[in-house]
């Protein structure tokens, strides 16, 4: 089992944000991109399995769980932007970026962007677009109504929606204690961003190397959403996660593991220097 340290960046804007670290020292280096109302414990079940071969990185995005809370700015661009930002911070040059959920426009836009810091991409349940989906208006229109504090009913439900496989009881209610912690102004600033984005735009330049996985009973996602992101990025392959739904961090993270391990591998070998591929000298320990 790796160990887990959670340590804080100072972006460049100001602004702190926690995130957690583990995996090898001179491993790959892999950045873990959490979605809607998530923090960096939404990825505690992988980062404990993460080989030597990879160094993990989790932050926990803007107004989400501990980081900090600026009164405006949670559209995917500005997520995107706290992202490069971050990779300053720790001082990674390049990086495999791994969206889930949300999380992954955010971590597409900096691909398409930044190819030079992104050797790969990984996207894990993401939405192509939103704008045929009837559950992403239905959220909207009850998060419009939300106010602090944010009902635990109204989260639990959310999350119970997501699996098609259980989880821990002791997992389910520390994901619901970090959803509890984002002010209900973020979740309706963040979900408005995402309707509101282009988002099938947003799947336009990216030319880096991808892997997209899919659970095929996710109740969100159809299969032909993300036929939509292999049909719009070159190359981009797809691994299909049986009986999974739609967190595959979480209902298969041993597979996950292997399956981000290989990509990395390929995309950004280990060099023989003993250098850590993709760290600067000033990365953190």
């Amino acid at each position: 089992m790796s160990t887990i340290a959670v340590k804080a960046a100072r972006l460049r804007s100001g602004l702190v944000l926690p995130y957690a670290q583990a995996g090898g020292p001179q491993g790959v280096p892999v950045v873990f991109v959490h979605g809607l109302a998530d923090s960096w414990w939404t990825f505690e079940p992988l980062l404990r399995r993460l080989p030597a071969a990879l160094h993990g990185y989790a932050p926990t995005q803007r107004g989400h769980g501990d980081a900090e809370r600026p009164p405006h700015g949670y559209g995917p661009e500005d997520f995107a932007g706290d992202l490069v930002e971050f990779l300053d911070a720790a001082g990674i040059r390049r990086t495999v970026l791994a969206g889930v959920s949300s999380g992954g426009v955010a971590a597409r836009l900096v691909a398409g962007s930044h190819p030079d810091r992104v050797a790969g991409l990984v996207l894990a349940g993401v939405p192509a677009t939103l704008a045929d989906k009837p559950g992403a208006r239905a959220l909207a229109k009850r998060v419009r109504r939300l106010g602090d504090p944010v009902p635990r009913a109204f989260v639990e439900e959310l999350l119970s929606g997501l699996t098609a496989r259980p989880l821990g009881r002791g997992l389910l209610a520390t994901l619901a204690d970090e959803n509890l912690k984002v002010p209900a102004r973020v979740w309706r600033e963040t979900v408005r961003g995402l309707l509101e984005t282009d988002l099938a735009a947003t799947l336009r330049g990216i030319l880096v190397p991808t892997l997209v996985l899919w659970g095929d009973a996710d109740a969100l996602l159809p299969r032909a959403d993300q036929q939509r992101i292999l049909d719009a990025v070159p190359g981009a392959r797809l691994l299909v996660y049986g009986g999974a739904g739609h967190v595959l961090h979480q209902e298969a993270p041993e597979r996950f593991v292997q399956d981000v391990a290989a990509f990395a591998a390929a995309v950004l070998p280990v060099r023989q220097d003993g250098d850590a591929p993709g760290a600067g000298r000033d990365a953190a320990p």
